[in-house]
């Protein structure tokens, strides 16, 4: 089972990495740890389970944060129209974006980041990935809003970013050009 240490922290090297693609088909270690990643952020949404292992919430994780550098990812949330998410993705890619862009007013934290990094990131409002599902299947996402912003958190940990490297730095809560504000 993965827990927090597991996770490795701000100046781990695989953070500011671009990951390697995951050759198709995955190899069954690579599947086994695609789902522990799912699994984990299941475990860390459950009072018990996260008060027994001491683990933090998480709606998303990227194989950088466990220190291998491979393109997969887990999200596991509901949107506010109490939609699941609940995939893991290899090599997931975004094929199309919005011009218009969101921002969280809440801002965003990460399971890598253990201090409170304030400001708006922006991100686009809509977007499409493709993947490969667990099953080895392709896969298409069109997402929109909250969705979308964890999926791209998400993938910037594919290419070595951070979320805070998109937070204005003279003004951290400039509201961004051309968004919305997603609650």
């Amino acid at each position: 089972m993965l827990t927090m240490d597991d996770v490795v922290r701000e100046g781990h090297p695989s953070l500011r990495e671009v990951a390697n693609e995951v050759q198709i088909p995955p190899t069954e270690e690579e599947i086994t740890l695609l789902k522990d990643m799912l699994q984990f952020l299941k475990n860390s949404q459950d009072e018990q389970v996260c008060a027994k292992y001491d683990l933090r919430p998480g709606v998303g994780l990227a194989a950088p944060q466990l220190g291998i550098n491979k393109r997969m990812i887990a999200v596991h949330f509901e949107d506010g129209n109490g939609n699941l998410y609940s995939h893991g993705l290899i090599n997931p890619k975004i094929v199309s974006h919005s011009v218009e862009k969101a921002y969280l007013t809440v801002g965003e934290g990460c399971l890598s980041v253990d201090r409170v990094v304030e400001g708006f990131v922006p991100r686009y409002a809509r977007i499409t990935i493709k993947a490969t599902d667990l099953s080895g299947n392709e896969l298409k996402l069109r997402l929109k809003d909250y969705a979308a912003i964890v999926l791209q958190h998400e993938i910037d940990h594919l290419n070595g970013v951070m979320f805070y490297d998109h937070i204005n730095k003279e003004n951290p809560f400039a509201i961004p050009e051309n968004a919305k504000p997603i609650e």
